[in-house]
């Protein structure tokens, strides 16, 4: 059976365009089922969807006790002047009064008896743990040194301190606030079904975070002014585009009334 091993392993690295002895190193001890098994992992299955096709949530009214609003990197760095990225997206943050919104949004949450979950993102001081500094907006987050973790700059603003009862998701050091996270996690445990976002960039780590709940199966809602990018073509071009695209984008009042039943 070595060489049938081997000539399924071929096959497989051939299937998934990826090379073969990526998978070779399995055969001559394991099954071809077993390989079978690599092949949707690599591929990413079923089990990377937090609902199936038949449990999917997208388009449900929303219901306070399944819903979770996730604030996405109110940090010092973005929210607060002094923080380095503060003047980038400043004029966008005036325009919509988006911090004041979402403080409003997630008082309102809580009273509903929706969960309020605070996603920042933090690096360790020397970059290490950066997981592509060396392109795009995270290689300017490492030669800037932003959100370092223990700084005034890392810590969540003021006004947006987490309650009491509120959860902060742990681990967020790539755009999407998915991945090396514990926010599906804490969706699950909580019965979270419609998953409401809001935060900075509105074209980067919430529209990121957007499409991979959209994927995952949740009712996504996007809060079009309670987000902030670094310009407003920017803005515009998220809110009035790809956020139709992947989720239910709302302004803070229409959120609310919807809310509040």
């Amino acid at each position: 059976t070595h060489w049938t091993d081997m000539l399924a392993a071929v096959l497989l690295g051939l299937a998934l365009q990826r090379p073969a002895p990526l998978i070779r190193a399995r055969a001559g001890r394991a099954s071809v089922s077993a390989l079978a098994s690599d092949v949707t992992r690599l591929r990413g299955g079923a089990g990377d969807r937090t609902f199936t096709a038949s449990q999917a949530h997208g388009g449900e009214k929303i219901d306070p006790a399944s819903t979770a609003v996730v604030f996405i990197e109110y940090q010092n760095e973005f929210a607060t002047e002094g923080g380095k990225l503060h003047g980038a997206v400043k004029d966008v943050m005036e325009s919509t009064g988006m911090l004041d919104k979402s403080v409003e949004v997630a008082e309102a949450a809580r009273k509903a008896g929706a969960k309020v979950l605070h996603a920042p993102i933090t690096f360790a001081a020397d970059m290490s743990d950066n997981p592509n500094r060396g392109l795009g907006i995270l290689a300017g987050v490492n030669d800037d040194k932003l959100f370092v973790q223990g700084t005034w700059n890392a810590e969540i603003c003021e006004s947006m301190k987490p309650k009491a009862e509120d959860l902060v998701v742990e681990g967020k050091k790539g755009l999407d606030a998915f991945p090396g996270t514990n926010l599906e996690e804490l969706l699950v445990r909580h019965g979270i079904k419609t998953v409401v976002l809001a935060g900075f960039l509105t074209n980067c780590c919430v529209e990121s975070t957007m499409r991979t709940a959209y994927e995952k199966g949740f009712n996504v809602v996007t809060l079009t002014d309670c987000t902030a990018a670094t310009s407003a073509a920017a803005q515009t071009a998220s809110t009035g585009g790809t956020y139709g695209m992947f989720s239910r984008p709302l302004t803070k009042e229409q959120f609310l009334a919807e809310l509040r039943g």
